[in-house]
């Protein structure tokens, strides 16, 4: 054995120690934790029965929502629905300045057909969303809730 191995051995281990993350949670604990939709108080919104479909793709066109830009009332369902690949659905407050009741960000979809429900409860007005994995590749989004009728 050489000089360089008997250094480099512990230094190995000691770095995939140091890369393994925090080790003292346990898988229920992590997901207890993981933010829902269903965060928004259910008695601030009347639902409208209304369901807007919203598709999340890897593709060769690229990463994307579809449609990307689309308009909801309070109260109407959004389903972000996966079609390709592993995305997340984030409302961030810095593309959102001043909004209030943001969704927190959704847990990453990860198989075909998985969906992760909204129900609008925010005021009327312009909202960003994205998925942070690809947000820098253009996979962004553009709600507009309007006033009630």
């Amino acid at each position: 054995m050489s000089i360089r191995t008997l250094i480099a051995a512990p230094l190995v281990a000691v770095a995939l120690v140091a890369c393994s993350g925090d080790e003292s949670k346990t898988p229920s604990q992590t997901a207890a934790t993981t933010p829902t939709a269903s965060s928004t108080p259910a008695a601030t919104v009347n639902p409208t029965g209304k369901v807007v479909v919203v598709e999340l793709y890897s593709d060769d066109k690229g990463n994307y929502f579809k449609p990307s830009k689309f308009e909801v009332h309070r109260g109407d369902l959004i389903r972000f629905t996966l079609k390709s690949g592993v995305h997340n659905v984030h409302f961030l407050p810095d593309s959102n300045p001043g909004a209030r009741g943001l969704p927190p960000a959704s847990e990453f979809l990860q198989i075909p057909e998985q969906t992760w429900d909204y129900v609008v409860g925010l005021a009327p007005g312009h909202y960003y969303f994205q998925c942070d994995p690809h947000a820098l590749l253009g996979m962004v989004g553009r709600l507009e809730v309007e006033d009630e009728k």
